[in-house]
C-alpha cells in the first residue's frame, strides 16, 4: 500500500513539473551528444559545428573576403550576450572585437587578448582529395582549407569566452575576444595596421595566439610547445640576366641556365647550426620525455666532439627541428619568359629567409653570393620585412597557467617553451609589450602538422573537441578571479 502511495506520489510530481513551463526541468543541463562527456557541455560540439561554419566561407587571402567570416561570428556573440563589434579595415576585410569585463575601470596591462586570423592561404583544388571548403568530415578528421590554420584556433577563443559567460565567471580581468585579417601577407589590412588605429580597442598585457604546438605520439601527448619567440621572415628575389632570343639558337648566357644552377645550389645550403637560449631549454626538456635513442642525440648537441654529427642526426629526424637550429633559405618562387620560343633576357625566382633572433640577413646573404658565384646573378631584399621582436617571458602568470593546466590535461607530458620557425601576429604585440605566447590546443602528430599549408589540411576530430576544453581550462584558469 505505501510502495502504490509513493509510485502515485512520483507520478503527480512529474506532471507538475512536466506543466510548468520555463521551471526546474528547463535548468537541467542539456544532454552531451553521442561521444561527447566534456565538462563543457555540449559547448565542443557546439565549437564544432561552429568551425564547419567558418571553414565554408572561403577567406582566401588575397582577397581575404573576411569581413564575412567577421559577420559569421558575431551572429554567434549576438546569441550569446557578448558585447562585440566589427570594424572594416579596407573594403571588404573587418575584424570581430569581442569583450567581457571584469570591472567597470578596464586595465590594460591586466587583460587577456585572445587572437587568431580568419584568413587562409589558397589552395590548388586538384590536389585535394575533397573540395577544400565544404567542411568535409571523413575517417575521423575534419578536411578543408583553415582546419589548422587557423580557424580552428578562431573557434577555440570563441569557445573560451563563451565558457566564461555561460557559467557567469567572475573575472579578474578583462577578456578581449579578436578575430583579425590579412595575417597571412601582412599587407594594408594586417595587425600592424589594426594596433595603428584601433589599439584602445584592443589593448593588452597578455595574449594567447597560434604558434605554439601540441605534439602526440604512439597515441599519447609527447610535449605541450609554448611560443615565446618565433623566427623573422625575409624575402629575397634571385635575379638572373642574360641576352634573349630565339630558342632555336641556344646561348650559353641563358637567364634560365643560370638561375636554375643558382637555385640548385642555394637548395643544398645549410646554415651553421646556433643553439638560442629558448631552443636549448625547449630540447633540455624534451629529452625527459623523447625515447632513448633521440634523446641521446639530444644531449650530444651539446658535446663540442660530437655536435656536428648529432646536428646532422638531430635535423634530419625532423623539419621543424632542424629550422630551430638555425637561419634557413627556401626557394618558392619561380618566373620566367614570355613566349615557348623566346629566350628571355631575364628569370628571377624567390627565397623566403627565416632569421633565428638576432640574426640579420648579413649572417646569410654573403654566404649565399659566394656559393652562387655567378656575375649573371643579383640578389634584391623585398620591403617590408618581418620584424625581429623581443621573448615573451618564461616566468609569467600565463605562461604558468599554461603550464599548471597542461600538467593537468596530459600527465607525463613536458611542457616546453618554443621558437617558431614561422613567424606570427604575436611579433606585433611583443612589440607593444605584450607578453603573447603561442598555442594550438589541439592533439596532432607530426604527419598533421606537416598539412600546414599544404593540400588536404586537417583536424583529427576528436583533437578538436579535447582542444577545445583543454584551451578553455587554461583561460579560466589565467581569468577567473580566486577565491
Amino acid at each position: 500500500m505505501l510502495h502504490r502511495s509513493c509510485r502515485s506520489l512520483t507520478l503527480l510530481l512529474f506532471l507538475v513539473l512536466f506543466a510548468m513551463p520555463g521551471a526546474v526541468l528547463a535548468q537541467a543541463p542539456s544532454a552531451p551528444t553521442q561521444g561527447n562527456s566534456s565538462s563543457l557541455g555540449t559547448l565542443p560540439d557546439e565549437a564544432f559545428a561552429w568551425l564547419e561554419g567558418l571553414v565554408r566561407i572561403n577567406t582566401t587571402n588575397p582577397p581575404g573576403n573576411e569581413l564575412a567570416a567577421a559577420n559569421y561570428l558575431v551572429a554567434i556573440l549576438e546569441k550569446e550576450g557578448i558585447a562585440h563589434e566589427v570594424l572594416e579595415i579596407t573594403p571588404g576585410r573587418g575584424i570581430v572585437i569581442g569583450r567581457l569585463s571584469s570591472s567597470a575601470i578596464p586595465d590594460p596591462s591586466k587583460s587577456l587578448l585572445l587572437l587568431a586570423h580568419l584568413d587562409v592561404v589558397g589552395v590548388t583544388r586538384e590536389k585535394w582529395s575533397v573540395d577544400p571548403f565544404a567542411a568535409v568530415s571523413k575517417d575521423g578528421y575534419l578536411y578543408g582549407r583553415g582546419t589548422i590554420d587557423d580557424k580552428s584556433l578562431v573557434i577555440a577563443n570563441l569557445a573560451a569566452i563563451v565558457a566564461l559567460k555561460r557559467a557567469n565567471t567572475q573575472l579578474d580581468r578583462d577578456v578581449i575576444f579578436l578575430a583579425d585579417d590579412d595575417e597571412e601577407q601582412f599587407g594594408d589590412s594586417s595587425l600592424k595596421v589594426v594596433i595603428a588605429k584601433y589599439w584602445d580597442k584592443i589593448a593588452a598585457g597578455f595574449a594567447l595566439n597560434e604558434g605554439g604546438p601540441v605534439i602526440m605520439k604512439n597515441g599519447k601527448v609527447l610535449y605541450v610547445g609554448i611560443q615565446t619567440a618565433e623566427k623573422v621572415p625575409i624575402n629575397v628575389t634571385v635575379i638572373a640576366t642574360g641576352t634573349s632570343g630565339h630558342a632555336s639558337q641556344p646561348r650559353p648566357d641563358n637567364a634560365v641556365v643560370h638561375l636554375s644552377e643558382a637555385i640548385a645550389k642555394i637548395g643544398a645550403y645549410q646554415a651553421p647550426m646556433k643553439m638560442t637560449s629558448v631552443v636549448e631549454r625547449y630540447f633540455e626538456q624534451l629529452t625527459k620525455v623523447e625515447d632513448d635513442e633521440t634523446s641521446k642525440w639530444i644531449r650530444a648537441l651539446e658535446m663540442p666532439e660530437r655536435r656536428s654529427l648529432a646536428d646532422k642526426r638531430i635535423s634530419e629526424m625532423s623539419l621543424i627541428w632542424n629550422a630551430m637550429l638555425r637561419d634557413t633559405v627556401s626557394p618558392t618562387m619561380l618566373t620566367a619568359g614570355v613566349r615557348a620560343n623566346v629566350i628571355p633576357s631575364e628569370a628571377r625566382a624567390n627565397l623566403n629567409v627565416r632569421l633565428l633572433p638576432g640574426d640579420s640577413l648579413n649572417d646569410v646573404l654573403p654566404d649565399l653570393k659566394k656559393l652562387v658565384n655567378d656575375p649573371q646573378i643579383r640578389f634584391e631584399v623585398a620591403p617590408d620585412q618581418g620584424v625581429p621582436s623581443p621573448p615573451s617571458s618564461l616566468d609569467s602568470p600565463l605562461y604558468h597557467s599554461i603550464e599548471r593546466v597542461s600538467g593537468q590535461a596530459f600527465p607525463g607530458a613536458a611542457v616546453v617553451p618554443y621558437l617558431s620557425p614561422f613567424s606570427t601576429d604575436s611579433a606585433q604585440l611583443r612589440l607593444h609589450n605584450v607578453q603573447a605566447y603561442g598555442l594550438l590546443p589541439f592533439p596532432l602528430t607530426d604527419e598533421d602538422n606537416l598539412r600546414f599549408h599544404a593540400d588536404d589540411e586537417r583536424i583529427p576530430i576528436d583533437s578538436f573537441r579535447k582542444g577545445i576544453e583543454f584551451y578553455s581550462r587554461i583561460v579560466n584558469d589565467f581569468v577567473a578571479r580566486k577565491q
